[in-house]
């Protein structure tokens, strides 16, 4: 049986440790005709998030937002806006192999608004917990690290893209 990576997300902390690496993702604020937004519990850190992944070679930010959403919840989206570009240094991710950190990365996030036009709810195990479709007034129930909360509130407000 093969180790799990695991992810320890840093948050505006001063003792975290330095980046190796910056790169990019895309994640998807999708919402339903409710208003209800997609969340899923992901497996490395036991946080709920919004459908999120590093944008692969060969790949646009909007085909990298699409491909993780249906790989993390069995959805099919259709992009129909930004919700904005997060780079704050201040967040910091370690991933672990077992004890070794393979990777300190700095993210650079761009964060679009889509729509679902075809699945089913189906989480893939080695990504999602879980998924749900959660009413913002529900939101502070779950435990999401900062930075996802600060894409949640700012796709939430909506206005004009944010960009830091």
């Amino acid at each position: 049986m093969t180790e799990r990576t695991r992810r320890v997300d840093y948050w505006q902390d001063l003792d975290a440790p330095k980046p190796t690496s910056r790169k990019a993702s895309a994640s998807v604020f999708v919402q339903d005709d409710a208003g209800r937004l997609l969340l899923l519990r992901r497996t490395d850190n036991d946080l709920w998030t919004i459908p999120t992944g590093g944008i692969k070679k060969g790949e646009t930010v909007a085909q990298c937002a699409v491909r993780e959403c249906r790989e993390e919840t069995g959805l099919t989206v259709e992009i129909i806006g930004l919700v904005g570009v997060f780079s704050d240094p201040g967040h910091v991710i370690v991933y672990l192999h077992g004890d070794k950190v393979d990777e300190v990365r700095q993210p650079i996030n761009v964060c679009l608004r889509a729509k679902v036009v075809a699945g089913e709810v189906q989480p893939d195990p080695r990504e999602a917990q879980e998924v749900r479709w959660i009413a913002p007034t529900g939101l502070d129930t779950y435990r999401m690290h900062p930075a996802i909360k600060r894409r949640i509130d700012v796709g939430l407000r909506g206005g004009d893209p944010y960009i830091e």
